[in-house]
C-alpha cells in the first residue's frame, strides 16, 4: 500500500468503523480528500476504483486490519494529519458513537505518536466540532 492509499484507507475506516457509511460522512470524506495531493488530480474513475478496492478490504477484513496494513506506509507527519482527519470525519454526522471513540483511541495508539501529541490532536478536533453557541 502506498501512502496515498494508506491515507485514504484510514479515512475510509474512520467513516465506516461504526458499520455505516452515511451520506454526510461520505460527502465529508470526499471533500477532505479532493483538495489533497494526489487526489486533487485523480479522475472520477481512479477515485472510484480506489474506494471500491478499499471498501472491499474494509468489508472483508474489518477496519482493524485495514488500518494495520495502512499505518506502515505513512511517515510521522502523515500520521499526525490522518489522525486529525479521522477525528474530523467521525464527527461528520454530528454523532460520535462509542465504537467511533474506540476507533480513534486504537488508531492513535497504533500510529505510534507520542500519547500527549495524539491526545492534543483529538482534543483540538473535538473543540472544533463543539457547538459552543448552542
Amino acid at each position: 500500500m502506498d501512502p496515498a492509499q494508506a491515507f485514504a484507507a484510514i479515512c475510509l475506516a474512520a467513516v465506516g468503523c461504526d458499520g455505516q457509511l452515511g451520506r454526510d460522512e461520505a460527502h465529508a470524506l470526499r471533500a477532505q480528500l479532493e483538495y489533497r495531493s494526489p487526489f486533487s488530480t485523480s479522475s472520477e474513475q481512479e477515485m472510484g476504483e480506489l474506494f471500491d478496492q478499499l471498501l472491499t478490504q474494509l468489508r472483508g477484513q474489518g477496519w482493524e486490519d485495514l488500518i494495520s496494513q495502512a499505518i506502515p506506509a505513512l511517515n510521522h507527519s502523515q500520521r499526525e494529519t490522518v489522525l486529525a482527519l479521522a477525528a474530523h470525519l467521525v464527527r461528520a454526522d454530528r454523532q460520535v458513537q462509542p465504537i467511533e471513540e474506540s476507533f480513534l483511541q486504537q488508531l492513535s495508539q497504533q500510529l505510534d505518536l507520542p500519547s500527549a501529541r495524539a491526545d492534543q490532536i483529538l482534543e483540538v478536533v473535538a473543540l472544533l466540532h463543539r457547538d459552543a453557541l448552542a
